[in-house]
């Protein structure tokens, strides 16, 4: 047997709502644009189905009756809840709100997405978006296991991309930085000086230390002086900034302390070290369309950002 709520349309509410807020069955069937006969018959077919009346005369108004009340507030409700449930499904449709996970490398997740992601929020007020920092394995791996929607990192050489889609989105270029306070090197070294220099830099076998070590092998150098070796690329910056060495730092991670003039860069002469920055997907994933909406916007700021540092 039907229930008598199943009976009750959604339209007939809306229209005892206007009749109950304008005291009126002509203001409200130019509210809902019908005719007053038909206010006037959905009123009535409530009456009926509910078995009570809800409205009743009062001079040239028409008012409640307490059953009346009682079931406004409860039509109210409904009519409010459904009204909301289609906006939100509509704005998860077009993109305007929605959840993303995303996994970013170190640089990445700590200097560059937060402002983006921040501005991309301003906009989209309701949704929820999360950034996880980690090494550029772990972020590949929380893509492919589905913790993380996408990811934008450097990709592991070492342990691959098996499962994901790369799409290739610009070079992050490593800098020789230095501190304002240091003397033994001016503002360019060689290459064959360079590897006797007092160095800050990652632990060994760190995924950090593995890079650099890379992108000096393809020069065919290899550090001979690791003054001090640190677990975080903030702890990197501020031991330099101490003056306990020099160290390779992405650019990104230094605009601040370059503009301040606490870090200057040391130039490379006929050296140039850059990692590529990958957007990583897990392969045949569907995405929302907020998500969808998300990257693009992403990719369209790093990408405005890093002009000259382009990938094809």
């Amino acid at each position: 047997m039907r229930s008598l709520v199943s009976q009750l349309t959604l339209h007939k509410l809306e229209v005892f709502c206007h009749v109950a807020e304008l005291e009126s069955v002509s203001r409200a069937a130019e509210a809902c644009r019908i005719a007053q006969p038909v206010v006037t018959t959905h009123i009535k077919s409530l009456s009926e189905k509910l078995g009570v009346q809800l409205t009743q005369r009062n001079g040239r108004r028409i008012t409640l009756t307490e059953d009346g009340k009682r079931i406004y507030v409860w039509a109210k409700e409904i009519v409010s809840q459904t009204r909301e449930l289609e906006q939100e499904l509509k704005d998860r449709k077009s993109g305007k709100i929605g959840n993303a996970s995303i996994a970013a490398s170190m640089t990445l997740g700590s200097y560059i997405l937060p402002s983006i992601v921040s501005r991309f929020k301003q906009s989209h007020e309701q949704s929820n978006i999360s950034v996880q920092v980690a090494s550029p394995k772990l972020a590949s791996e929380q893509v492919l296991s589905g913790d993380c929607d996408f990811g934008l990192t450097i990709i592991d050489q070492i342990h691959g991309v098996g499962g994901l889609n790369v799409t290739p989105l610009y070079k992050e270029r490593l800098i020789l930085a230095g501190s304002e306070k240091t003397t033994f090197v001016g503002d360019h070294v060689t290459p064959e000086k360079l590897v006797n220099l007092p160095f800050v830099t990652a632990k060994t076998d760190s995924a950090r230390r593995d890079l650099e070590d890379y992108a000096l092998m393809t020069h065919g150098l290899t550090r001979s002086n690791v003054a001090l070796e640190l677990g975080h690329g903030e702890a990197i910056k501020r031991a330099v900034r101490a003056g306990a060495g020099i160290a390779f730092l992405f650019k990104s991670s230094v605009m601040d302390e370059l503009e301040m003039g606490t870090l200057r860069e040391i130039r490379t002469p006929g050296m140039s070290l850059a990692f590529p920055i990958y957007l990583v997907q897990r392969q045949n994933r569907l995405l929302s369309a907020f998500q969808k909406k998300l990257i693009d916007y992403i990719c369209s700021e790093i990408r405005d950002l890093n002009q000259d540092e382009l990938l094809p």
